[in-house]
């Protein structure tokens, strides 16, 4: 079985800044680590290929400097790595990337699963792993915390509703997005980590994996954002000190007063 587990490189921040011109985020001079909900991903990946055999390959786009969130895949126990960058790509919306990741999957050969993050901390809309099913014609699944079943032909997973869980069969390939109940990551020893280092990844530009360069980058993004800005914080607020239910009664009265109610 051939697994592909899209990973992505995000800030290593609570503090964002964005460009005032194309209201993106500002990368540079911020330290970059591997999307945590991601590393969920890859274990599924390494958990199913340790089972059927196989091998798991670990893709993203980026930056050069990406190709260290693949080293650290690699670390892991991912087979390869494949980065998908250049300068075409820059500014790419949720749609533009997974048109891109889709393309680069094709280039990479036949696959029977591949596997994602829910989301990336970072843009945290959740839309690229559903939106790289469609670009590829594939089944989904989404929201997985479970593999009941694996197979060469189908998996049974269970996926988070807003009201429990359900249980879907879904034919491969296909893609499926994990959260974080799936499963515990693995931590790499010493010679994973050099193994990593050392490792020969895949480099893949826009000719390289047959992209349309107008589906890619800031122009190829149906997404704009038109403003940004962090909201007024609140103050203020009213202390009542009283028994319950007098408590409740002034309550009562000040959402009247204010035509809440």
């Amino acid at each position: 079985m051939k697994i592909i587990v899209c990973i992505k490189q995000v800030p290593d921040t609570t503090r964002v800044e964005i460009d005032p011109k194309t209201n993106t985020l500002i990368r540079e001079g911020v330290e970059s680590i591997l999307n945590p909900l991601d590393t969920f991903a890859v274990e599924a990946a390494l958990s199913i290929r340790d089972r059927l055999g196989g091998t798991a390959v670990a893709l993203t786009m980026g930056p050069p400097q990406a190709d260290r969130i693949l080293r650290e895949a690699i670390a892991l126990g991912v087979d390869d790595g494949a980065l998908v960058s250049g300068r075409e790509f820059a500014g790419s919306d949720t749609w533009s990337t997974s048109y891109a990741l889709a393309r680069a999957i094709e280039a990479l050969g036949p696959c029977d699963l591949i596997l994602c993050g829910k989301q990336a901390i970072d843009g945290d809309t959740g839309q690229v792993g559903p939106e790289l099913a469609v670009h590829l014609g594939m089944p989904q699944a989404t929201y997985v915390r479970r593999f009941r079943e694996v197979s060469p032909t189908s998996i049974v997973v269970e996926r988070l509703t807003d009201r429990g869980f359900e249980v879907l069969r879904v034919p491969l390939p296909a893609v499926v997005t994990v959260v974080k109940e799936l499963n515990e990551p693995r931590l790499p020893n010493l010679l994973d980590l050099h193994r990593g280092r050392f490792a020969e990844l895949k480099r893949l530009d826009c000719k390289a994996i047959k992209a349309d360069p107008e589906e890619i980058g800031l122009e190829g993004s149906p997404t704009r954002v038109v403003r940004i800005f962090s909201p007024e914080s609140r103050r203020g607020g009213r202390l009542y000190e009283h028994d319950v239910d007098a408590g409740i009664e002034e309550i009562v009265r000040f959402i009247e007063k204010k035509g809440l109610l």
